[in-house]
């Protein structure tokens, strides 16, 4: 028997006695642990999956809206410096065309960062874009009801936190012409003690329980997705059609509930407080409103 040594200058032996090396035993293949192995794969692509989507849809698609909202903010400003000079002191919202942009909605308890662009129309790209006006309704400052939907998560997100706007909170909309001052309405359960309490807020000077055909209105609730009644000029009683004299300016904002899903809606109910006309103001100046928290 003899030695051979390795590159490493090592003596293993060989010959006859080492024999051929002997392969281990191969394991069966286990028909359970398989089908378990690739399940579990499957799930963990499918995890990786959803935590994109939810990644795109979050962060993603607001990156990408909040550029829309600029594009549209900045073509409404310049079309607000270009129509200046225009003699006519009222404003006209004719001829919108979908997406356009034709008002700003401030809140100001959210802080001065809350500002967004209202655009014509309720359709997936519009919303993608900003707060979008029901083409159907009032427009800012009108008798009936100004109805407005925004995403809650994702696509810019502007009402995520519209659930926390409490009664008489302001809720400001600007036009070329004009400041529209709402505030939402007392909710259900402020209602039965409303003038012994919340009333005394001298914010509250112009915010009542409505009498009929408003009386059920509250300033917040939740419905089912299949209630569109809710932006009705009287909501939930869309056959009303009360007279121009006794038809309130409502400001309507709806969006999906809860947070993530569908299931229902959240809506804010607000009346039209005051208007204040631009050129009652200092130049570029905003409502001493916009300042409050």
């Amino acid at each position: 028997m003899g030695t051979v040594e390795d590159d490493r200058g090592v003596g293993r032996i060989s010959g006859a006695l080492s024999g051929p090396e002997v392969p281990p035993p191969r394991r069966r293949s286990d028909p359970v642990r398989t089908v378990v192995r690739t399940i579990g794969e499957i799930l963990i692509t499918a995890g990786l999956v959803v935590l994109l989507f939810v990644v795109y849809e979050v962060y993603v698609t607001d990156v990408i809206s909040a550029g829309k909202q600029r594009d549209v903010t900045t073509a409404l400003d310049d079309q607000w410096k270009t129509d200046a000079e225009d003699p006519q002191r009222v404003d006209h919202f004719e001829g919108l065309k979908p997406g356009e942009g034709f008002a700003k909605m401030y809140i100001p308890t959210f802080g001065a960062d809350f500002h967004f662009t209202i655009v014509e129309g309720t359709t997936e790209q519009a919303l993608e874009v900003g707060p979008g006006h029901y083409t159907d309704t009032a427009y800012p400052g009108e008798p009936g009801n100004f109805a407005v939907a925004g995403h809650r998560v994702g696509k810019g997100s502007p009402f995520n936190d519209i659930d926390l706007i409490n009664p008489c909170d302001a809720i400001i909309v600007e036009t070329k012409r004009s400041w529209f001052v709402y505030r939402m309405l007392p909710e259900k359960a402020d209602k039965a003690n409303w003038a012994a309490t919340k009333a005394k807020n001298p914010l509250c000077a112009n915010v009542n329980p409505l009498g009929a055909p408003y009386s059920d209105l509250v300033g917040q609730e939740i419905v089912t997705p299949n209630q569109g009644t809710v932006i009705a000029p009287v909501p939930h009683h869309p056959e009303v059609a009360p007279s121009v004299g006794q038809q309130a300016a409502l400001m309507t904002l709806t969006t999906c509930h809860p947070r993530f899903e569908a299931r229902q809606r959240l809506i804010v109910h607000a009346v039209l407080d005051h208007q204040i006309p631009k050129d009652q103001l200092p130049s570029g100046q905003p409502p001493a409103e916009m300042k409050e928290s």
